[in-house]
């Protein structure tokens, strides 16, 4: 009976980390040679066609960056990588069934039950970060990022989301490096 007492402190932090969790999926070209890349450059037609505000933009690209800095990578005008970036934004809806009844049987309603359905809207967004080998102008490597947005609340909130989801995709390159 004492284990039941936990179970909403457990489904608030189950709530809490769904919440700020980053899925991230990446896809590389096997046969790229990952160490011979050193400088990157943004890469402008393909980030000029990215739907979103240009002060998010500018967000994302700072965040890229810095952590592309923090793997050693410099930025260059004559880069060995290009860097280009798309967005996708879905509103996500979650229906919660609260069919809450007393007494026996199946009614719902039965002894004055409570019956309804709880909606929950939020704004999911998609990262895509390609990174293109000046060279051959072929992609090389792509991280996949969705999390929910900060869609309200202040400044500093939205660019820690925006660099928490551009550390959660850029920690997957190189491919087979070790994580920090």
């Amino acid at each position: 009976m004492k284990a039941l007492k936990f179970i909403p402190l457990i489904l608030l932090f189950a709530f809490v980390a769904s919440c700020s969790s980053v899925r991230v999926a990446t896809d590389y070209d096997r046969k790229a040679d990952f160490n011979s890349y050193n400088t990157f450059a943004f890469y402008k037609p393909g980030i000029d066609k990215a739907e979103i505000n240009d002060l998010d933009k500018k967000r994302i690209l700072r965040a890229i960056d810095a952590e592309l800095a923090a793997k050693g990578l410099s930025k260059n005008k004559s880069a060995d990588l290009l860097v280009s970036i798309f967005t996708k934004e879905n509103e996500r809806v979650d229906v919660y069934n609260n069919n809450f009844g007393y007494g026996w049987g199946w009614n719902p309603w039965y002894y004055g039950g409570y019956s309804g359905n709880t909606i929950s809207r939020s704004t999911e967004g998609s990262l895509y970060i390609d990174l293109i080998d000046a060279k051959t102008n072929e992609l090389v490597w792509q991280g996949i990022g969705s999390a929910r947005l900060v869609t309200h609340g202040d400044i500093e909130d939205k660019e820690d989301r925006i660099r928490e989801i551009v550390n959660e995709i850029l920690a997957e390159y190189p491919p087979g490096a070790m994580k920090q």
